[in-house]
C-alpha cells in the first residue's frame, strides 16, 4: 500500500526535529510554511498553488537559530518542542 500524498492545501511535516540555521542580525529569511521546499527550512517556491505563504523572519543577532522543520510551532519561525507530541 503506498502512502497517499497530503492535498495541495495541507502541511507537509519536513522532519520532527528543529532545523539549525547560522543567521545574520538585521538579515531577513524567508521561512517556509509549506513543508514543501526542497531547501528547508527556508522558502524555495514551492508553495506555489497552495494556500500557503513564507512567513519573512529578520533576525534580531547574529547566531544560530533553531527553526522548525515540522511546521507546526506556535512560536513560527522558531522551534518550540511540538515535534515532540507528533
Amino acid at each position: 500500500m503506498s502512502e497517499q500524498s497530503p492535498s495541495r492545501d495541507e502541511v507537509v511535516v519536513a522532519q520532527k526535529s528543529p532545523i539549525p540555521v547560522e543567521v545574520e542580525a538585521g538579515k531577513t529569511y524567508y521561512w517556509c510554511s509549506c513543508g514543501r521546499s526542497k531547501s528547508q527550512p527556508l522558502c524555495d517556491g514551492s508553495h506555489q498553488g497552495t494556500s500557503f505563504e513564507p512567513l519573512a523572519y529578520t533576525a534580531k543577532k547574529t547566531e544560530t537559530a533553531y527553526l522548525c522543520g515540522c511546521k507546526k510551532t506556535f512560536h513560527a519561525p522558531l522551534c518550540d518542542g511540538t515535534h515532540q507530541s507528533l
